[in-house]
C-alpha cells in the first residue's frame, strides 16, 4: 500500500497529499471495473433495477443490524440482501408476473420495512448518510475488501459466463444445454448482492443502480457519445463560481475512460471461459 501511495504522491495533483484522497481514488478505480462487469450480465438478463431494490433493502439490513446489537451492519446487510435477492428470483422465476413488477413490490416492501424498524428504534437520523453516501470515508482495510469481491467477482465470470449468457437468452434453452439455471442464476444474484452491499457506504442508495447501469448503457451508446459525456464531466465538475473541483473531474473522467474497455473485458472473459 505504501508503494502505491508513493506513486500517487508522485502525480502533479494536491490532493493526493492526504490519505482519505487517496482511498477514495482507489476506490473509485476498484468499485468502477466490478459494476462495469456485473452490470453487463443485470442488462442483457433484464434486471436493470435489481441493483436498486438490495439497494433500498440496505436499510432492512441495517435495521436487523441494530436489532441485533452489531457494531458494524454490514453482515446483516449482506445477509438480507443475498436473502432477498434469492426470493426475487424465486418469484421472478415463477412467471406469475413481470420482473419489473417484483422487483418494483420487493424494492418498496425492504425500504418501507427498514425505515419502520430504524424509525422504531430512534436511529433513522443515525443512518440516512447511507442515502448518499461518502466515498471520503473509506480506509485501507475496506479497500482491501473492495479487492477482495472484485476479485470474486472476475472469478465468478470466468467459470459461469457462458452459461449466465446462455441462461439470459433463454432459460428453457439454458436447461436443455444442461445448465443448472437456479444455482447459475442465484450465484450471479448474490454477487451482485454483496458488491451492492460492500459499496452502499460510499456510493449510495440513492446512487447505487446509476453505477450499475449508467456504465453500461453509456457504453453502449444508448445515452451519449464520449465527447458529450467528456463535455458534461467538465461542466458538471465546475462550482457555482466557476472554480474546478478537481477531485470530483478526475472520478468522474475515470469511470468514463473505462468504457472503452468494457466491451475488451467481455470478449477476454468470453474466450476464457469457452476454452474452459
Amino acid at each position: 500500500m505504501e508503494l502505491i501511495y508513493g506513486f500517487l504522491e508522485m502525480l502533479p495533483f494536491e490532493m493526493f497529499q492526504y490519505d482519505f484522497m487517496k482511498n477514495a481514488f482507489l476506490a473509485s478505480v476498484l468499485i468502477a471495473p466490478l459494476f462495469a462487469l456485473l452490470g453487463t450480465m443485470a442488462v442483457n438478463n433484464k434486471m436493470a433495477f435489481f441493483s436498486d431494490a438490495l439497494g433500498h433493502s440496505a436499510f432492512t439490513g441495517i435495521g436487523l443490524g441494530v436489532l441485533l446489537g452489531l457494531d458494524d451492519p454490514l453482515l446483516a446487510m449482506l445477509a438480507f440482501g443475498i436473502f432477498l435477492g434469492l426470493v426475487i428470483t424465486k418469484v421472478k422465476a415463477a412467471n406469475l408476473v413481470s420482473s419489473d413488477t417484483v422487483i418494483s413490490v420487493f424494492s418498496s416492501a425492504a425500504m418501507a420495512l427498514g425505515i419502520v424498524i430504524l424509525s422504531a428504534r430512534g436511529g433513522f437520523a443515525k443512518y440516512s448518510a447511507y442515502l448518499i453516501g461518502d466515498i471520503l470515508t473509506v480506509g485501507q482495510g475496506d479497500l482491501l475488501v473492495i479487492l477482495v469481491v472484485l476479485l470474486l467477482a472476475y472469478a465468478l465470470w470466468a467459470v459461469f459466463y457462458n452459461r449466465l449468457l446462455l441462461l439470459c437468452v433463454n432459460r428453457s434453452l439454458a436447461a436443455s444445454r444442461g445448465v443448472r439455471v437456479m444455482l447459475t442464476e442465484n450465484l450471479f444474484v448474490a454477487m451482485v448482492a454483496v458488491a451492492v452491499m460492500v459499496s452502499i457506504r460510499w456510493v449510495g442508495i440513492l446512487m447505487i443502480n446509476s453505477l450499475l447501469m449508467m456504465i453500461i448503457t453509456t457504453q453502449a451508446g444508448i445515452l451519449f457519445n464520449s465527447t458529450s459525456a467528456i463535455m458534461a464531466a467538465l461542466t458538471s465538475s465546475l462550482s457555482a463560481r466557476g472554480s474546478m473541483n478537481l477531485p470530483k473531474l478526475v472520478t468522474r473522467l475515470y469511470f468514463l475512460a473505462i468504457l472503452p474497455s468494457i466491451r475488451s473485458v467481455r470478449l477476454a472473459m468470453t474466450k476464457i471461459a469457452s476454452a474452459m
